[in-house]
C-alpha cells in the first residue's frame, strides 16, 4: 500500500508541476516594442486608464497602488516599486499584465473582472515594458 500511495503522490506532484509550467509557457512574456521616445502621458496612460484605473486611481486604490498618474506608478504600492526603471522584465506591473507570475492572484486585471476591464494585449504590454526600459518618463 505505501508503495502505491508513493507512486500516486509523486504522479500528482508531477502533474501539478506540468501544468504549472504548461501555464507558464502558455504566457510567455511579450518582448518590448520597437518603439522610442515612449511616455507615460502619450502612451501608456491611456491604456492603463482603459484596464487598471478603476481599481487604482482615486482616494483609496487597490493595494494603495495609483496608476492614473505618473508619480503613483513611480510611488508603488503598499509593499513597494511595481516597476523597476529600466528592467521591465523584472517589473511587477509587467509580470502581473503579462500573466507570468506564478500566483493567478497576482495577474491583473483579476480573472473575475475581465468582462468589465480587458486584459492588456501583447502589444500593450510591449509598449508598457519599452515605456519601463527607455526610463518610465
Amino acid at each position: 500500500m505505501k508503495i502505491s500511495l508513493s507512486l500516486t503522490t509523486g504522479f500528482a506532484a508531477t502533474c501539478v508541476l506540468a501544468l504549472t509550467l504548461s501555464a507558464q509557457a502558455a504566457n510567455p512574456m511579450p518582448p518590448a516594442a520597437t518603439k522610442t521616445g515612449v511616455t507615460y502621458a502619450g502612451d501608456i496612460k491611456v491604456i492603463l486608464d482603459k484596464s487598471c484605473a478603476k481599481c487604482h486611481s482615486g482616494d483609496r486604490p487597490k493595494a494603495k497602488l495609483k496608476l492614473d498618474t505618473l508619480a503613483g506608478i513611480l510611488k508603488g504600492s503598499r509593499n513597494g516599486k511595481v516597476i523597476i526603471v529600466g528592467d521591465s522584465a523584472k517589473s511587477e506591473l509587467v509580470q502581473a499584465a503579462a500573466h507570468t507570475t506564478e500566483d493567478s492572484d497576482e495577474w491583473m486585471p483579476p480573472a473575475k473582472a475581465v468582462d468589465r476591464f480587458p486584459n492588456l494585449t501583447a502589444d500593450q504590454i510591449g509598449l508598457v515594458r519599452a515605456w519601463i526600459d527607455q526610463g518610465a518618463k
